[in-house]
């Protein structure tokens, strides 16, 4: 565990150093986001926060590899797979940051990054769907073996929707660095949680990945929470999107479902968390997608009718929307994990659904807690007078 949190601790430090470094760059090449009619922000911002992410990244999977515990138990192929496809990726967005790329380039830049990270061997090897379907074969009985095309399309597939899911939800500062965070953070617990359990090797590429991860989210948000001073752009929101996606893949190609009994539900997990986690960005993209085509728009074409920008026209502020969306993330995230281990017990339930009500008012924003909340603030700015 200390190792692990060694690692997320580089990558929250350089990407913390590295993201003014980052913004200058922004400055020089001009590779700013321009006020628009659906944006929030109200002066240019500098991007390419990406850059800073990428190397946050790269420097703790290099701290990783050396260290006494995690180096000697990962696997190196895995280890410049996924580098090598989180730098494609990242180059891309640098590329649309700067230039303005269209939907369709991008779109075959995040299928090229993946799928070079499939030809180096990063793939899902099965899904974990016991008692649902028979096995292909008697090796890995209660899970559906994936050959090697079927393993390819599906991660594939992962990626380019979590990559654009994270994308789609990039629209608030602090907001996608928050939301990947604890979603990492989330899985991280979940795969440390399964190896300590079952008494697996407890040095994963999928928990490195999710250390990693988590600390280099941390490490932007600083730079990037209300009022941001440069955004991540297309350069960071597709790296970490990938990267999200890279911690479900690398674990179901470690963990065999025979080492986890006959419980189903912990195989399940690392399919189910990154949707239970991304359930709101991925609604968002869902409803914008139909939304522009009954509107007899392109899919891709941008609105101001996300998620995030109807929690505004309810009267949150900026920093209280982004917190919203942090709580519902939370809520759905761990309330996966706690399911998992041990099942839904009744203490279990009842606690999800007092948190979830507590969230629902949260994010209703009723009147009456507005009224209280202005009278609170209120009395203590008179105090401070």
């Amino acid at each position: 565990m200390r190792e692990y949190l060694l690692t997320a601790v580089v990558a929250a430090a350089v990407t913390y150093l590295l993201t003014p470094v980052a913004r200058r760059i922004a400055l020089r090449w001009g590779a700013m986001t321009e006020v628009r009619d659906r944006d929030v922000h109200a002066i240019p911002t500098p991007r390419l926060g990406g850059l800073a992410m990428m190397g946050g990244f790269a420097a703790a999977l290099l701290v990783a590899n050396s260290l006494p515990f995690l180096g000697p138990r990962l696997l190196n192929r895995d280890i410049l797979a996924v580098l090598s496809g989180a730098a494609l990726i990242c180059a891309l967005g640098v590329i649309d940051d700067r230039y303005e790329l269209d939907a369709v380039t991008k779109l075959a830049g995040q299928v090229l990054a993946a799928g070079v990270m499939v030809l180096q061997g990063v793939q899902m090897l099965f899904l974990p769907l016991g008692g649902l379907a028979p096995s292909p074969t008697d090796d890995i009985p209660g899970a559906v073996v994936l050959g090697p095309l079927e393993g390819s399309v599906l991660t594939i597939l992962l990626i380019v929707v979590t990559v654009n899911a994270v994308n789609f939800v990039d629209g608030l500062d602090g907001l996608a660095a928050g939301i990947v965070a604890i979603a990492a953070t989330a899985f991280f617990a979940f795969s440390y949680l399964l190896t300590v359990e079952e008494g697996l090797l407890r040095a994963t590429t999928a928990g490195i990945v999710a250390a990693a991860l988590v600390g280099v989210c941390v490490g932007f948000l600083p730079h990037n929470f209300s009022p941001a001073r440069v955004f991540m752009g297309d350069s960071g929101s597709m790296l970490i999107g990938l990267l999200l996606a890279t911690t479900t893949i690398t674990l179901t190609g470690s963990v065999n479902p025979n080492d986890i009994g006959t419980d189903i539900a912990p195989a399940l997990v690392p399919l189910l968390l990154p949707i239970a986690v991304m359930v709101v960005p991925f609604l968002d993209v869902v409803l914008a997608i139909v939304r522009r085509l009954l509107a007899g728009r392109s899919p891709f074409a941008p609105d101001k009718q996300h998620l995030h920008h109807r929690l505004l026209e309810r009267g949150h502020s900026h920093a209280r929307a982004v917190l919203v969306m942090y709580l519902w993330s939370a809520v759905l995230a761990f309330g996966a994990i706690a399911v998992a281990f041990d099942g839904g017990t009744t203490a279990k339930v009842v606690s999800l659904v007092v948190v979830s009500v507590v969230a629902l008012l949260v994010t209703m924003n009723i009147p009456r807690l507005r009224r209280s909340e202005g009278t609170f603030t209120g009395l203590r700015r008179g105090r401070i007078r």
